[in-house]
């Protein structure tokens, strides 16, 4: 690997003037560098990133950490991180896994954007202390080095339950998400409280766990129970299609006329399911963008304040009301 003294030999000039020359400093003469910038090129020199990064502090690097990899959720969401960064000259490293979290107080980034229930609060707290830069998706953390931008899954949820309840059913099913999630304890809240002022309804409670066997199995259950129409809230999208594909392939019953359902997400799958699946839409993508757009100002030093993303009903065929069946 060629190095800046093998540079420096072939140029006839100091090592200092070769580090100057490639780090575009003003101290030696236009004329000197465009000659030591040639002679590197000719040799194949690569500057050491490690190097760059310890002298100048930086890495130009973002990480972002999430829970895992699979399902329709993530696309969008990564390319407006993606996008935000690379229109202000960084670059995104998606990690998952708890060795990944090491990266952060090794400073391979100069921030990062955790949607990762793996970390803890305290965790993510510690390294704050330690002066990184964070944003965090999935939970509310005060420290002067965190910031939230956050969905606004209690309005999500809200919509949700009152466009079932208004559609005359008397029993509702949830099929509710993993326990550590912060989205998923945030919607449920919403429930309950919808629940609490329809004391008509009667209400069961499925557990899921964000991904599409988890709706598979909930369609098995309530297949099982149905006696009448009933109203079914997933509160995801994977879950819905999971719970959809059961109804559909297994059952005589047809979403839409016996099982009313509403996911949330809206991913791009639920688009183009028939009847089409009614959800909770907001941007992906301004999602995001902001959550990067926020950690490049802290980075910056800039002030910044907690943000929330605005959430609004999709309406499908998936739910008709009773008045409305044949």
């Amino acid at each position: 690997m060629v190095s800046i003294k093998d540079i420096a030999k072939k140029a006839g000039v100091s090592i200092s003037t070769v580090s100057y020359a490639l780090n575009g400093s003003d101290r030696i003469t236009k004329e000197t560098t465009e000659r030591i910038t040639a002679i590197a090129a000719e040799m194949g020199y690569v500057p050491n990133g490690a190097a760059r990064m310890l002298k100048k502090r930086e890495s130009m690097l973002i990480g972002m950490y999430l829970t895992g990899y699979g399902g329709h959720f993530y696309g969008d969401l990564l390319q407006g991180v993606k996008e935000e960064l690379n229109r202000k000259g960084y670059d995104l490293i998606v990690c998952s896994g708890r060795q990944s979290h090491r990266l952060i107080p090794e400073r391979t980034f100069d921030g990062a954007i955790i949607l990762d229930a793996a970390f803890s609060d305290e965790e993510l707290i510690d390294y704050a202390d330690r002066g990184h830069k964070l944003v965090v998706l999935d939970r509310e953390l005060a420290h002067v080095n965190v910031n939230q931008v956050l969905l606004d899954n209690k309005a999500g949820a809200s919509l949700a339950m009152e466009y079932l309840l208004s559609q005359g059913y008397d029993h509702i099913y949830v099929v509710s998400g993993p326990e550590n999630s912060y989205d998923a304890r945030q919607r449920m809240r919403a429930v309950r409280q919808a629940i609490e002022r329809a004391p008509h309804v009667s209400f069961s409670e499925i557990p899921g766990a964000f991904d599409k066997t988890s709706g598979y199995e909930a369609g098995a259950l309530i297949a099982a129970e149905y006696d009448r129409p009933v109203g079914v809230f997933c509160l995801n999208d994977e879950m819905a299609v999971g719970l959809f594909d059961y109804i559909q392939s297994h059952t005589s019953l047809t979403v839409g006329e016996h099982i009313h359902l509403i996911g949330y997400d809206n991913i791009e799958l639920a688009q183009y399911m028939r009847p089409r699946l009614a959800t909770i839409d907001y941007s992906m993508r301004k999602w995001g963008a902001l959550a990067a757009e926020q950690l490049l100002k802290m980075i910056g030093g800039e002030p910044v304040e907690a943000e929330r993303i605005y959430v609004k009903l999709i309406e499908g065929d998936s739910v008709k009301g009773i008045s409305n069946e044949g």
